[in-house]
């Protein structure tokens, strides 16, 4: 399994590679924006991409922003920002997590494992089911939401796996921690905060593409929902 390590330090780039390898995967790698954008373009059977945010060439939250264009390939950041909206800017763009400099690379493999294997979960499920809320069609299989109308929604990995739990259980509510642990499948103590900025980018993409159209409902101090129509 091929990962891509983008960063303009080529020691850590040479560190995180090391580490990849002992854990059995393949490492690709890139020193600075453009670079990464063009190898993830070219080079096939990459399965995940760790980035660093502050790189020549062209930024870190560029080449997310160009690759959730064309792609949904799981992402890590890697930060030495330390603030939550240098966090929130990261995951707003398209970022699945982030990693703050200095790093214990152990903690940058158990973020790529745990990635890995949500994706990997979502990928494999062979029951195909598609829901329906509001105006919205939600293709569990295809990864794929459309409006009614047959517009696409783009989506992350984790947007999706939002939409998809809150609508699978109708007029249920979840608390943040709820849905950190259940799409992130891990517990953190910064999940509201995380999910808040999921939330958030996933309602802005669904409202622009309804027409403004209120699909998740926030219950507050509890958490979010989508009501049965």
């Amino acid at each position: 399994m091929k990962i891509l390590v983008a960063d303009d330090d080529k020691e850590i780039v040479e560190l995180l590679s090391i580490y990849l390898h002992n854990e059995g995967y393949e490492s690709v790698k890139a020193y600075d924006g453009k670079e990464a954008l063009t190898k993830i373009r070219t080079t096939s059977d990459i399965e995940l991409l760790i980035l660093d945010i502050m790189m020549p060439e062209m930024d870190g939250m560029q080449v997310v922003k160009e690759l959730r264009k064309e792609s949904q390939i799981p992402i890590i950041m890697l930060t030495a920002k330390t603030t939550d909206m240098d966090k929130i800017r990261g995951l707003v763009a398209g970022a699945d997590d982030y990693v703050t400099k200095p790093f214990n690379p152990l903690e940058v493999m158990a973020r790529v494992k745990s990635l890995l294997r949500r994706t990997k979960m979502q990928a494999a499920s062979n029951q195909p089911e598609i829901l329906e809320v509001s105006s919205l069609i939600i293709n569990r299989d295809s990864h794929e939401v459309k409006t009614v109308d047959g517009n696409e929604i783009q989506l992350t990995a984790l947007e999706f796996g939002i939409l998809y739990l809150l609508a699978s259980h109708p007029n249920r509510v979840f608390s943040a921690d709820e849905i950190f642990e259940r799409v992130w499948k891990q517990e953190s103590v910064v999940s509201a905060k995380t999910v808040m900025v999921h939330v958030s980018h996933l309602r802005d993409k669904i409202e622009e593409a309804t027409d403004g159209e209120k699909v998740i409902q926030t219950v507050w101090g509890v958490g979010y929902k989508i009501d049965a129509k």
